[in-house]
């Protein structure tokens, strides 16, 4: 009796042993299991990806973690979507992606990739309006930009766009830039004219904006445009005429094609809203967009007696020189006259001997030489 007691004992401890040990090895099989499972997502994650090329990866604005690995792994980018976005949210602890355009380099990891896509800087698309262009030329670059959609068939207002560079993500529309550029515009005048100086003779923000494009016209040189601004701030407060050939031209063309060549005497005689040879005070808009040290150098221009100013030499390049009489400007006047028949007289030169080298080769003989 006691034989069997003791027998149905060590049964029942022998099965209670093998279920401990079935259990464990079973825990011991889960971790080797799971521990693989680690190993293998961890150098998936980690190691060198399947790209052989650079490429470009977008993110659109709204997208999450989730969509944006699907995408990735759709474009070849990551071997895994599952792996990529399990180990970037429990182990990284990084999901919050940036929207853009993202350079990937060849060979890139997902680790490189998750470290791209939230912490680099996206590839950066910009569109950039030079000082002086016209509201036309504007839109014609943005119509051009062929990563905008959209399309804008209506000129803004003359003056109401700040040129400079404007970042935009492929796929914006053109008008959202466009928004952008004025806005720009609004702000910076608004400033501009807060800062200004006390005594100008201009009453609003507006007339400030219209003489800052006539400045800017006038000269590309930017150490110039206080001088060229106070020489018109001078004239309107001598009750002169500003006499600026831009804005005849501005009449002509609208701002809407070059002139490609000099003004006529009929032009200049011509009474028009444009014509600051015939009308008193400032033209009725801007005649061109102009750059914030323009709208500046009006607002505070330079402190100096100076009525007239010509070009100094042959191109826009050398500047222009300032007079306070016109029997002075006259001098200056003539003075620029002989530069530019001179520099007219020495083109015509050298396109000559062009002319007779380019005939003396066709007729298989070396030119002559002095």
């Amino acid at each position: 009796m006691n034989d069997r007691k003791a027998r149905r004992r060590r049964r029942s401890s022998n099965g209670f042993v093998d279920i401990l040990n079935g259990l464990l090895g079973l825990l011991v099989i889960g971790l080797l299991l799971v521990g693989g499972i680690i190993v293998y997502g961890a150098s998936q994650f980690y190691g060198a990806g399947p790209t052989t090329t650079e490429s470009t990866f977008r993110v659109e604005s709204g997208n999450t973690l989730t969509s944006a690995a699907q995408r990735l792994e759709e474009q070849g980018l990551v071997s895994n979507a599952f792996i990529f976005t399990q180990i970037a949210q429990r182990v990284e602890g990084n999901t919050n992606i940036k929207a853009g355009d993202f350079r990937i380099p060849a060979g890139a990891s997902m680790s490189d990739i998750l470290t791209e896509l939230t912490e680099g800087d996206p590839i950066r698309y910009a569109v950039t309006i030079p000082e002086g262009w016209t509201a036309w030329e504007v839109i014609q670059r943005l119509n051009a930009t062929g990563d905008l959609i959209g399309e804008v068939s209506t000129l803004p207002p003359e003056g109401s766009i700040l040129p400079g560079s404007y970042d935009y993500t492929p796929g914006d529309t053109r008008q959202s830039v466009l928004d952008k550029m004025q806005a720009a515009m609004a702000t910076q005048l608004a400033a501009v004219w807060e800062a200004r100086e006390a005594d100008l003779p201009l009453e609003t923000p507006e007339q400030l904006l219209v003489l800052a494009s006539i400045v800017e016209k006038e000269t590309g040189i930017a150490s110039e445009r206080p001088q060229v601004a106070a020489v018109f701030v001078n004239r309107l407060r001598e009750g002169m005429r500003l006499q600026s050939d831009p804005t005849i031209i501005y009449g002509i063309t609208k701002g809407q094609s070059v002139l490609g060549r000099g003004l006529r005497r009929s032009e200049i005689e011509a009474k028009t809203p444009y014509n600051t040879y015939q009308i008193d005070g400032l033209p009725p808009t801007p005649i061109a967009n102009p750059g914030i040290d323009a709208l500046k150098a009006v607002a505070n221009p330079d402190a100096h007696d100076y009525l007239y100013f010509v070009a100094k030499g042959a191109t826009p390049r050398e500047g222009h020189v300032f007079a306070e009489t016109y029997d002075e400007h006259q001098d200056n006047v003539a003075q620029y006259r002989r530069i530019a028949a001179e520099a007219a007289a020495q083109a015509e030169a050298d396109a000559e001997a062009a002319r007779q080298a380019l005939e003396a080769e066709q007729a298989g003989e070396a030119p002559a030489t002095e």
